[in-house]
Order: structure tokens, then sequence, then C-alpha cells
């Protein structure tokens, strides 16, 4: 019988890094739900590293759920949650998190996926939340390495909807949905941890009264 777990050469090298920001940025004991979990590699060693972090990992690929769970069931750790079934842009579900994480989606979507990811990070997120996004950016108007140049060629080829974002746009849209950017964090492979915090509501009052 094969293995339905799947095996990313990218998440081997990015998932300690990744780690170490949130670590920086979240309780010991939190709520975290990662949307577009893929293979579920980097939910098995942010749930391994941190007992605390009840991590539900979610897709809406029937493989990689099938690949999520039989990780899953690999490592048994019980602060790892089953897979739900979960596209950004269906029904998210009724519950609350102190962070959600998007590691390498925002460029391999359309616009309008980033946008929904605001919004109901936005509802899902108790005050002071964290949506956390993993990925290659363009800053000031430019590629910070030609590899992203090209990969940006060869993601709007594959869809002329995908593309390396802008920073500067994803600043804005989040801000527009109640959020405060926290922190850039540079990362291996010329990627960007970007650390975004839910304002909580009296705050997000008194500046649109300003």
């Amino acid at each position: 019988m094969s293995d339905p777990r799947l095996q990313s050469p990218a998440a081997v090298r990015n998932r300690q890094p990744i780690l170490e920001v949130l670590v920086q940025v979240l309780p010991e004991t939190a709520r975290v739900l990662e949307v577009a979990s893929g293979s579920g590699e980097h939910a098995v060693h942010c749930a391994r590293a941190m007992p605390g972090w009840a991590w539900q990992p979610s897709d809406p690929a029937p493989q990689a759920l099938a690949s999520i769970a039989a990780w899953r069931d690999d490592v048994r750790l019980a602060n790892l949650r089953e897979p739900i079934a979960l596209d950004v842009m269906g029904v998210w579900p009724e519950m609350r998190f102190d962070a959600v994480v998007a590691i390498n989606l925002v460029h391999i979507s359309p616009w309008d996926v980033t946008e929904t990811l605001m919004v109901r990070a936005g509802e899902r997120l108790v005050d002071n939340g964290v949506l956390y996004l993993y990925g290659p950016y363009q800053r000031e108007g430019r590629h910070t390495a030609p590899s992203n140049e090209a990969f940006d060629a060869d993601l709007k080829a594959h869809d002329s909807r995908w593309g390396i974002r802008h920073l500067e746009s994803v600043w804005a849209e989040a801000e527009r949905r109640g959020f405060k950017l926290e922190r850039v964090v540079e990362m291996p492979a010329n990627n960007l941890s970007v650390v975004f915090r839910k304002q909580a509501i009296h705050e997000t009052s008194a500046l649109s009264e300003q």
C-alpha cells in the first residue's frame, strides 16, 4: 500500500525558521488555525516543538488532507488536531483562534483569496491575535532577487491571477481589515515572514475617529 504522506523539500528547509518566528509572536499556549496546510509537515513540526499550541491544520485538497492525516497518525501528537477541509473562499469553522497561519498561499492564489483571508481571519481571531503570512514579496515595487522575478513569471504563466504580491498592497489590505503590521522578518530563499496583529475593537474605533 502506498504511503499517503507527502514530502516537501521546501517545508523541510523553512519549517524551523518559521517556527522560530512564531515562537516570538505567540504565547506558549495558543489555538492555531493553519490554512492551506499542504503536506502537513509544518503542522507536525510546530505541534511537536510547542505542546501548548493546539494546531488545527486544514486544506481544500483531498490529497493534502490524506497526507496530513497520515502524518498525524504517524507522530501521534495530542495537540495536533485532525485536519479539516477548508477552502479560504468557503465556510470557516465557527471557532476562535489566537493565530491564523498561511504559508505559501498569497502568491499561489488570486488576489481575492488574500482579501477573503483577511476578512475571515479578522472574524475568527481573538483581539491581539496573529495573522502570519510566509512567502515571497515585492518590496517598494521591486522583486527582492532575480530568482523571485523568474518565479513570478512562472506563476503568472501558470495562472494570470497568481503572482508575487507587493508587500505594501498586502499591508494596506490588512490595515483596512483591522490589522496592524507588527514585523517583517527576512527568511531563507528570499522569502519573508509577515506578522500582523489584530487590533482590539476599541483601538480600531479610536483610529477611525482620528
